[in-house]
């Protein structure tokens, strides 16, 4: 089996992942690539850790959300294969992020809601997969598929990172957490910016590129319109801190 031109590990909860798949899609419009899905949960990785005292206290629903849509949509790779990856890969994003919030005025609902069946069934009547595959939101055994292949990424970054990971060229080829868009690229633009990418990926002595100063994701969902620019944050070990707190 030839291996595909990168593998992307997704969280679908995660903004930067999906700004970045919605780039890399565009390249493959582009240039013809080829992308195997494949899944990393924030919320496994960072088990560890006291969300209390480390994350904005919206965080521990949104990552528990995002793991128990990871799990149907482990289930669907085995069940129904790659391409029902894809296809949930794209349709999740975008109702997570591309269409404004059910209750504006209730951050945690709208995170938690994301982790039922009530979000989830008409997404996969949408993609045309059985409503059933919502019985593994709740199914535990599918966490050691997810962790495999979160496990299979941060072998390959080591454990200082977040989401996205992409790895080019597989399976000989580099891994890298990122690029960290907060907004996309022009379409004259994405092809460029990925031979940039790809350009510092393929020097053998690169390690990190980086900056915790980001605009604010360019996305419906949070309430940015297309087209805007948002304000600055500081995201510090994996989450966002307004530039005024900082110590």
């Amino acid at each position: 089996m030839t291996c595909a031109d990168i593998r992307f590990y997704f969280d679908p909860v995660c903004p930067f992942c999906w700004l970045t798949s919605k780039w890399i899609r565009m390249v493959q419009a582009e240039r013809d690539l080829s992308v195997d899905w494949r899944f990393i949960s924030l919320r496994l990785i960072n088990e560890h850790i006291d969300y209390d005292a480390h994350f904005p206290p919206e965080y521990e629903a949104e990552h528990t959300a995002g793991l128990r849509l990871l799990r149907v949509v482990a289930r669907a790779r085995q069940e129904h294969g790659a391409e029902a990856v894809d296809s949930l890969q794209a349709a999740l994003g975008a109702h997570i992020f591309d269409t404004p919030p059910a209750d504006a005025t209730d951050e945690k609902a709208n995170r938690e809601r994301r982790g039922t069946r009530e979000f989830l069934e008409p997404i996969l009547r949408e993609v045309d997969l059985p409503t059933a595959l919502a019985d593994a939101l709740e199914d535990t055994s599918w966490d050691d598929a997810i962790r495999a292949d979160g496990d299979e990424a941060l072998a390959l970054t080591g454990k200082d990172v977040g989401t996205p990971i992409i790895h080019f060229e597989p399976p000989n080829g580099v891994a890298f957490f990122g690029p960290v868009l907060s907004r996309l690229p022009e379409p004259e633009q994405a092809g460029e910016l990925w031979d940039h990418v790809v350009g510092l990926a393929r020097f053998p002595g690169f390690a990190e590129l980086k900056r915790s100063l980001r605009e604010k994701p360019q996305l419906v969902g949070f309430g940015m319109e297309p087209g805007t620019v948002g304000s600055q944050e500081d995201w510090h070990g994996g989450s966002r801190r307004q530039r005024s707190e900082r110590g």
